[in-house]
């Protein structure tokens, strides 16, 4: 089709939302940033509004080829149509209907994302690794009328719809292979995106069952233009994508923000140590300049690395080809470990990014891009976030907590009496989440009184930057950039016929951040190995919560209210473990 007619037909869609509108394609589109097709600087609409602009620029490389902005655009109107035919949407608004998708690290994965956006639905990213009985449980939740499934998902989640009533619909071949041809026109209703819910991110929580964190599309464009911001994102980066598609990490980070501003993202299926330092000493364009990842991760490049490059001259190559083209490597999701910091420095001489946020917040904190960067801190609030750290103010006569620091990406000001204590963070802006999916109470107990909220972790406010302490609750592990809930954890491992009580706590490691480790009491005459227990959890639990360590003892201590101290356990057995709980520690 002749490149003007297709502009010309793409303008009749009016998938224009609010005052958004979009732009003819255009070969090659090389403009600047802020010159996207928005007619508005403010508008909240989605990625999808903004690829037209982009049109014959290359947006994504993974194992099916190349694609470009256009082809994305095209394939994703199409299949939303679909989505609409399915649901028997005459006029192309699903209303906030949630749609799920399972799709591989590919292409796949952004043309299900974006055609649910397009149908007016809310995307609800699923994970291939999760058991089914999760991934039902996700589904039913959520309550999805449809779900998106990659050809070789289908086979996993076929019974699993079929189970729960909710139709299938497999993603056909136009979504991976060639340039989708104009669809029909037909009527597209205008929308305000801006309070419209986009996203359902499932998260552990305390309360054991993992919640779905639903983001509008006003919270994701906050997140990514304040990263854009904050990090320079170009449209000639190319960013190495190598995480899972189920949390905020993979999702917007690493791939929202290129999309936003024209960028190339290197997708592979999975992460393998060596491709990714095949692709980072690659000559061949285009080359990888930014990089993202959790400790985990440059843990695994690293012993790659101390087994394959034990040339000096190797090592200086290395070294010299990150240095001269890679302009950004970030670590996140979970604490980066000292040792792991300096060493990645030493071998790649990029010192790692480090900043903060969560499912329900986007990211909040991030150190600097050029300024020099303190280790273990995760630096100052991005973009339109504020933050405050606070402590339970005991006379709770005015306010219901003390404030010791109130920041905002201008400055932190400290309250006088109150520097460098530790208090919780509490985070306040466009970012912050719209609602737990179908819980109101415990939305509303996520909050202050006064509209912050409440991220559960310790925080403290020293040499200009910020630095996490640690969670305030315990029972959220961290472990290789997944948060893992203790609870959750525990509620089926008891189901195992031979455990009559278990406590599941996190034990600092150095690859792993946390290892999940397991304190169990069997019935009398029965016994349990580690290796039988991991094959038995294999059934119930995602591969990053099955427990990595299993301790069995006579009885595990309580308290009067049934309760168990973790940190004291964690203290008791595990003493001399770098990073275990300090005796008094909150």
């Amino acid at each position: 089709m002749p490149l003007p007619y297709v502009g010309m037909a793409l303008r009749r869609l009016a998938w224009a939302v609010a005052s958004c509108r979009l732009a003819p394609w255009t070969r090659g589109a090389s403009g600047p940033l802020h010159s996207a097709p928005a007619a508005r600087s403010d508008c909240s609409a989605p990625v999808f509004i903004r690829a037209p602009a982009f049109g014959d620029r290359l947006a994504l490389i993974d194992q099916h080829g190349r694609h470009t902005y256009k082809d994305l655009y095209l394939r994703s109107l199409r299949l939303s149509r679909e989505i609409c035919q399915l649901r028997a949407c005459a006029d192309g608004d699903l209303r906030e209907e949630r749609v799920s998708l399972l799709c591989s690290n590919d292409v796949s994965f952004v043309v299900a994302q974006w055609a649910a956006w397009m149908s007016g639905g809310v995307a609800v990213p699923l994970y291939r690794k999760h058991p089914r009985a999760q991934l039902e449980y996700f589904i039913q939740d959520s309550r999805s009328s449809v779900v998106l499934a990659g050809p070789e998902h289908v086979e996993l989640l076929s019974p699993v719809a079929q189970k729960l009533g909710v139709p299938l619909l497999p993603l056909p071949p136009t979504v991976y292979h060639g340039v989708a041809e104009d669809p029909e026109e037909g009527l597209v209703l205008e929308r305000n995106w801006r309070d419209r819910g986009a996203m359902i991110i499932y998260t552990s929580g305390t309360t054991g069952r993992p919640k779905g964190v639903l983001s509008t599309h006003d919270n994701i464009r906050a997140v990514v233009t304040g990263l854009v911001h904050k990090w320079a994102w170009t449209k000639d980066d190319v960013i190495l994508h190598v995480l899972p598609l189920h949390h905020v990490h993979g999702v917007v980070n690493k791939l929202l923000c290129p999309l936003w501003v024209g960028a190339t993202c290197v997708m592979l299926p999975e992460f393998s140590a060596q491709l990714v330092w095949e692709k980072f000493l690659s000559s061949e364009a285009p080359q990888i300049n930014v990089f993202m990842a959790v400790p985990t991760i440059y843990s695994k490049l690293m012993d790659y690395y101390d087994k394959h490059f034990t040339q000096p001259h190797v090592q200086d190559f290395v070294r010299a080809v990150c240095e001269e083209k890679i302009r950004l490597m970030v670590s996140g999701s979970a604490a980066l470990p000292l040792p792991v910091l300096e060493k990645w420095k030493g071998i790649t001489g990029h010192t790692l990014l480090e900043r903060y946020g969560m499912t329900e917040i986007g990211m909040a904190l991030s150190n600097p891009l050029t300024a020099a960067r303190l280790p273990g801190s995760v630096g100052t609030p991005l973009p339109g976030v504020e933050v405050r750290i606070v402590s339970e103010n005991p006379q709770k006569d005015s306010s219901p907590y003390l404030i010791h620091a109130e920041g905002s990406e201008e400055n932190t000001k400290v309250t006088p009496g109150f520097e460098e204590k530790e208090g919780e963070l509490l985070v306040r802006g466009p970012s912050v989440f719209r609602e737990y999916w179908d819980k109101p109470e415990e939305t509303k107990a996520a909050f202050t009184s006064d509209g912050w909220f409440k991220t559960g972790d310790t925080v403290v406010f020293k040499d200009g930057c910020y630095w996490i302490r640690g969670r305030t609750s315990v029972d959220i592990i961290k472990s290789g950039g997944y948060k893992v809930s203790a609870l959750e954890v525990e509620r089926l491992l008891l189901a195992h016929p031979s455990i009559t009580d278990v406590a599941v706590i996190g034990v600092p490691d150095m690859t792993w951040g946390q290892r999940v480790t397991a304190v169990v009491t069997l019935q009398e005459g029965h016994s349990l190995s580690h290796r039988e227990l991991k094959e038995w959890a294999r059934g119930v639990l995602a591969p990053y919560a099955v427990p990595s360590e299993l301790l069995l003892v006579e009885e595990i201590p309580r308290n009067q209210m049934g309760k168990v101290n973790k940190r004291d356990l964690v203290r008791q057995l595990y003493p001399h473990e770098k990073g275990a709980p300090e005796a008094g520690s909150q």
